[in-house]
């Protein structure tokens, strides 16, 4: 028996070689003691193994304690050189390896403490695998977190997936396990073997990997998202400056996989090749940013990217993480935003993904009334966790400093509200004061929005929430959740509820048309026409609208219309804005053959012309936000179904007047009631030939006229095209100067003749009530031309 025989820890090293210890480091690799260093290796499938010191040829062979691969060395010095190992197989190849149990830890105590807390934002940086250079050696640092695991290993193509090769060891109470194992290289395949505390193991794929396998694989890749050679430094700039609230903003949603199929027989275009195609569309049509359908990683087409089991990986169908960021900064040479779907509301239970991740439910509930949606088959966070918070925080803003987009859209806010969404009588668990709200998510969404808003340099923060929950866009210091930006649910059920009636029908719901101003400014709103309106036998865009084929396009075009001139931002999805029939199918491409058809061609450039007016004219956007940027002229016109409406600008003159009339009957000499006296040009006109209508339009400039009409003293008349929007432009009556007078007149601002008569009584008073000023030349010239204006403004 050796000497070293009896130095060794036999129960700990039991713990090593059946797989069940959490601190390998403890018997593993170099250990110096009284009797001099001991190195100990654990290689199951060594039949011999040497030890090779540093700029030292020679060999030393290690000792074989145990069967299975345990071997030990005991060297007479009291130091820790460098050394790697000459392994002999059982096949009698052999191979030259760094010992991973050499390494230092990587992580540090404090870091791992500030994961705990869920203040580690981070934290990307440190779990999943890095590439990294560690005491002159390079290798990749693999970190997971698994607070209940009896042991997690690595295994990979570099150990034949062998769970006793590389186990981890346990950071404190942390709940991480870390392992830095050397020439492990970019492009490797590697999962964690979790050995649960029931003593069986199971393989998992890394919550925090960069790039995955394409499915129907699961395994995670080591890759490096460093190198990559971005150019969009000026847009990053433009960015952090913007005020997005008061710009335009017109979203293109679009899903990657069937936005266009190749015609090569593959499945996809890779990003690299989407890019510019998407780009030249989103510039020719007038977009200001694309919104993805989810592009992290998911096993399931069908899902559409909703049912994530890669938060930190672009998913593998469409190319690299390097290919990704070449499509964003693409679209950011382009001039184009990108927004990323994102679900932090609920994961799949496909048991390789964050399911049960170390034998108990970590990332979900443990009670199925506070972890399970019944709807969608899927897990709920457990937002009261610190470690999933941080998960979920630091995957946001790793979108943003990673991958340099511009928006995070989250998918499904309203199911994290809501303890009971979705759910029946006793299929839930009330809060802590017999409430139905998640006070946990509640807690997790203001941090996320106070956290995004602090790292992301201008980056918005969208939510898809459905019910009237308040304060969505409201500040967190002021109970707000603190998004920049909610989808109009009520606007878009209620309107498109609307326009599915038959326009005979419409008088009936009118008020469904205007509802929407009442709450307008509750929040900061943007109007969506999304994918979800496409879907599940809910039919296209165009096949929702009534009537004869030319009606349903012109019922469209008055739609989009309403929808541009209407307060808050605008999103499409692909495909509606030209007009196509079929229902939208992950499985296929756009129908872009329609574009060659003329009624689809014209509401193509119609959308291309809506978009340019609406990013051209400021009324349209400018005040978004505010209850000045927006006054009723008539909003009482039921039988006819027609609104009037002014879209503002700050400068009271220059301002927008906009008529839709929502039945097909043409109304001539239609008069509506105007703010100001002046002329109204047609800028724009839903019925102009290009587009598919009847060409009735207002080629001539309307002067207005003193006629009461909306409850205003001036007015004008014009032709109301059928199932149409018209948008008119103001300008003021320029005033010719008066003979007599020494300088040349002046513009004067009047709301109505009201007013006018008002101001200029006063200058009469103050004349008459003067007397020195009457006696004087100037002062009479005064009140005489006063008079004068008053006297016409009778007769008008």
């Amino acid at each position: 028996m050796s000497k070293i025989y009896d130095l060794m820890d036999w129960a700990a090293i039991d713990g090593i070689i059946y797989s069940e210890d959490d601190n390998p480091h403890g018997v593993l690799g170099p250990h110096v003691t009284e009797n001099g260093l001991v190195i100990q290796a654990f290689v199951p499938d060594a039949s011999q193994i040497w030890v090779k010191l540093k700029n030292n040829e020679k060999q030393y062979p290690m000792e074989m304690q145990h069967e299975d691969g345990f071997f030990a060395l005991l060297f007479p010095r009291k130091s820790i050189p460098e050394y790697t190992y000459i392994i002999e197989d059982k096949e009698g190849k052999t191979r030259e390896i760094y010992d991973p149990y050499f390494f230092p830890t990587v992580i540090t105590q404090k870091e791992a403490e500030k994961f705990n807390r869920g203040i580690h934002h981070e934290i990307y940086e440190k779990m999943g695998a890095h590439e990294m250079t560690l005491k002159g050696v390079e290798g990749v640092l693999f970190a997971v977190w698994a607070p209940f695991a009896l042991r997690v290993s690595v295994v990979g193509d570099f150990n034949h997936w062998d769970g006793r090769a590389h186990q981890m060891r346990r950071l404190w109470n942390s709940g991480i396990f870390e392992l830095f194992i050397p020439e492990v290289k970019v492009g490797d395949l590697y999962k964690y073997e979790i050995k649960f505390q029931s003593g069986l193991p199971g393989l998992k794929s890394d919550p925090y990997a960069n790039e995955t396998q394409l499915r129907p694989e699961t395994a995670s890749v080591v890759t490096n998202l460093e190198g990559f050679k971005w150019t969009d430094e000026k847009w990053l700039s433009g960015r952090k400056k913007r005020k997005s609230d008061i710009e335009p903003m017109s979203v293109y949603e679009l899903h990657l996989g069937s936005w266009r199929k190749p015609e090569d027989g593959r499945e996809f275009y890779n990003y690299k090749e989407l890019a510019p195609m998407i780009a030249d569309y989103v510039k020719e049509m007038g977009y200001t940013h694309i919104e993805l359908m989810p592009v992290m990683e998911h096993p399931l087409d069908a899902s559409w990217g909703y049912q994530v089991t890669g938060y930190y990986a672009p998913t593998s169908r469409y190319g690299s993480p390097k290919d990704f960021m070449y499509f964003i900064n693409h679209m950011h040479k382009e001039g184009i935003g990108v927004i990323l779907d994102w679900v932090p509301a609920h994961f799949p239970k496909d048991i390789f993904g964050l399911a049960s991740f170390d034998g108990t439910c970590l990332y979900e509930h443990l009670d199925p009334r506070q972890g399970m949606h019944p709807h969608w088959g899927t897990l709920i966070y457990n937002y009261g966790r610190p470690e999933v918070r941080n998960f979920l925080i630091a995957n946001a803003i790793f979108w943003v400093k990673k991958y340099h987009v511009d928006g995070i859209r989250m998918d499904a806010v309203a199911s994290m509200l809501y303890l009971d969404y979705g759910k029946q009588g006793g299929d839930w668990v009330a809060n802590i004061y017999g409430g139905n709200e998640n006070l946990e998510a509640i807690k997790f969404l203001k941090q996320l929005s106070d956290t995004f808003k602090g790292q992301t340099d201008g980056a918005l923060l969208i939510a898809e929430e459905s019910t009237a929950w308040p304060k969505v866009t409201g500040d967190t210091k002021e109970d707000g959740l603190g998004f920049d930006y909610k989808w109009n649910m009520g606007w878009m059920n209620d309107f498109l509820g609307y326009m599915r009636y038959d326009p005979y029908f419409r008088t009936h719901h009118y008020g469904e048309l205007i509802f929407s101003m009442i709450y307008a400014y509750s929040e900061k709103f943007l109007l969506a026409f999304s994918h979800d309106e496409v879907v599940h036998g809910k039919g296209s865009m165009i096949g929702k609208m009534p009537g004869e084929r030319a009606n349903q396009f012109a019922n469209l075009r008055v739609a989009y219309g309403f929808m541009y001139t209407h307060p808050g931002k605008k999103l499409l999805f692909m495909g509606q804005d030209i007009g196509q029939y079929e229902e939208w199918s992950e499985e296929r491409s756009l129908n872009w053959a329609i574009q060659n058809e003329t009624e689809h061609s014209a509401l193509q450039s119609y959308v291309r012309d809506l978009n340019r007016l609406y990013k051209k004219q400021s009324a349209l956007y400018e005040l978004d936000y505010e209850a000045e940027g927006f006054e009723w002229i008539n909003n009482m016109s039921a039988k006819e179904n027609i609104i009037v409406f002014t879209r503002n600008t700050k400068d009271a003159n220059d301002f927008l007047l906009i008529v839709c009339n929502f039945v097909p009957i043409v109304q001539e000499n239609y008069k509506i009631g105007v703010p100001f006296e002046g002329k109204y040009k047609e800028i724009f006109s839903s019925d102009r030939a290009e587009y598919g209508g009847a060409d009735h339009v207002n080629k001539r400039v309307k002067q207005s006229k003193v006629e009461e009409c909306d409850g205003r003293d001036n007015s004008i008349r014009i032709t109301v095209p059928p199932l149409g929007i018209s948008i008119f432009q103001y300008s003021k009556t320029k005033e010719k100067a008066k003979p007599g007078t020494k300088a040349k007149a002046k513009k004067k601002e009047t709301k109505s003749s009201a007013n006018l008569k008002e101001e200029l009584a006063k200058k009469v008073r103050i004349a008459e009530e003067n007397a020195e000023l009457e006696k004087s030349l100037l002062a009479a010239e005064q009140v005489k031309e006063a008079q004068e204006i008053r006297a016409k403004g009778k007769e008008r």
